[in-house]
């Protein structure tokens, strides 16, 4: 069972001060923890019931499980539903990725749930790397996490100083505008990065000055905007409409 001392750390957990201190985040819900088996992710503990254990005794070969009942991991989770499985992971320590294929790049995206869609846009669409401002959501956020469906264990996020890493990517670089060109009539290179912003603030000017081709997509009613992620998937498929 889930001892006071785990239960204090997994409800730590869900800040990011405290993710940041202890190293570690949360993956929760069957379908995400089982997503760590085919990962390099360092996982310290999985909490599980016997039902979880027995199914997928196979599979969590080598880790540390724990059982615990339905109850006491409701208690500890975040989530509403889907508790049969809560895992402790280490938080990887990431290297700046290589400007290199096609990339997403994020100024200022603070909503976790829009990062977490916006990764599992990511990995459908076979984008391995996305490069995001440092006020942007924690991607080990467990918001973030549970939005990416298992996602997170196949696009790495990399929180950095991103106007710089802009300024030395020499890849096109396409920021999404009000006032740029018709995304349906953009011939996209094959490798570049695609800026997206914040759906209150858009790209900001530090990062702005370094786009070399500003994109729009066409509104044909009344709608003022586009969620950021819904945004993102659009012009990702239009980009792969070109190269596949």
């Amino acid at each position: 069972m889930i001892s006071k001392n785990q239960l204090k750390l997994i409800r730590a957990l869900g800040q990011k001060k405290q993710r940041r201190a202890h190293g570690l985040f949360l993956v929760q819900g069957e379908k995400n923890v089982l997503e760590l088996v085919k990962t390099d992710y360092r996982v310290q503990q999985v909490f599980a019931t016997q039902d979880f254990l027995d199914r997928y005794s196979q599979c969590l070969i080598g880790y540390e499980c724990i059982e615990a009942t339905l109850e006491d991991l409701t208690k500890a989770s975040t989530l509403v539903s889907n508790n049969a499985a809560i895992a402790i992971v280490e938080i990887p320590q990431l290297i700046e990725p290589e400007a290199e294929g096609f990339m997403i790049a994020l100024d200022g995206v603070s909503d976790p749930g829009n990062l977490g869609t916006i990764i599992r846009l990511a990995d459908w669409y076979g984008i391995k790397h996305i490069v995001a401002s440092e006020d942007c959501a924690d991607p080990y956020s467990p918001k973030t996490i549970s939005a990416t469906m298992g996602s997170f264990a196949r696009v790495t996020v990399t929180q950095l100083n991103l106007p710089d890493y802009l300024k030395h990517a020499h890849l096109p670089i396409y920021g999404a505008f009000l006032d740029g060109e018709n995304v349906h009539n953009v011939s996209f290179s094959a490798q570049g990065i695609l800026l997206m912003g914040s759906e209150s603030h858009g790209i900001r000017e530090q990062a702005s000055q370094h786009v070399t081709n500003k994109i729009t997509i066409p509104s044909f009613g009344g709608a003022e905007s586009l969620n950021v992620a819904m945004a993102a998937g659009i012009i990702i498929d239009n980009i792969r409409r070109h190269h596949g």
